[in-house]
């Protein structure tokens, strides 16, 4: 059952630039505090979906482009809803809950820590202080960061999808790849990360297959409010985006 599932995601969300990997909650709350528990079955089914750097182009423009005019919220974010709802279509026998990177519980506590589930999947690799055994920033605050073996750090997580029906108790966990193996590497990685993530010099810690085109980065570091005129919308459209 799970490889069915896999390969139907996979071959509807490969072609938006979308990858889906699979896990078992048990992986994820085995990890995290209690409070941060996900309130399913621990051989529950569930995939974390990442954005790649082709998701740009294959699925945000196309989408702007036809939705011009319910733009209401980050094109980003109401791209992939669109794109996963109507995945979860293709499951008509199957109770699928989604949740996404930027939902909050009522605690204001995120809904699921998007770094941990891509580290248990085996996405990426969630590079943290405790990872570094001589920790050079005393008393500072480190946020940890996670590393994709293909794209670096371009690429973002976006999403949880949880099948509830779906028990995989022999599910076997893939170890995510650890690509910035070194210790100076780790250091440096979460130095830029923390101190000069604006530059974005952290997503190059290692050699990358594929990076965000120029276009894109230009899209990213636009203020929320002026990145619908780079995507070709209208004033009008930016009004009721905005407004």
């Amino acid at each position: 059952m799970e490889r069915r599932v896999a390969e139907q995601l996979r071959s509807a969300l490969g072609p938006l630039g979308l990858e889906a990997h699979a896990l078992k909650v048990g992986w994820y709350n085995a990890v995290l505090q209690p409070a941060f528990h996900l309130p399913y079955p621990d051989d529950t089914l569930a995939f974390v979906v990442l954005s790649t750097p082709s998701m740009f182009d294959k699925a945000l423009k196309p989408f702007v482009s036809k939705e011009r005019l319910k733009i209401i919220r980050d094109p980003v974010d109401q791209c992939v809803s669109h794109h996963l709802s109507r995945v979860k279509e293709k499951f008509p026998d199957q109770r699928v809950d989604i949740m996404f990177d930027y939902e909050l519980l009522p605690s204001r506590k995120p809904k699921f820590l998007a770094q941990t589930a891509a580290h248990v999947a085996g996405a990426a690799y969630y590079y943290q202080r405790k990872d570094v055994k001589l920790d050079p920033w005393g008393k500072k605050k480190i946020f940890g960061v996670c590393i994709h073996p293909k794209y670096g750090g371009w690429f973002a997580i976006r999403a949880l999808l949880l099948f509830p029906a779906i028990q995989v108790p022999f599910l076997e966990q893939p170890p995510p790849v650890d690509c910035v193996s070194s210790e100076e590497k780790r250091i440096e990685l979460l130095e830029q990360f923390n101190f000069h993530w604006q530059d974005g010099r952290y997503r190059d810690i290692i050699e990358v297959k594929e990076r965000y085109s120029e276009e894109q980065k230009t899209y990213f570091a636009t203020p929320p409010a002026e990145r619908l005129r780079l995507l070709g919308l209208s004033q009008e459209a930016q009004r009721i985006a905005f407004h």
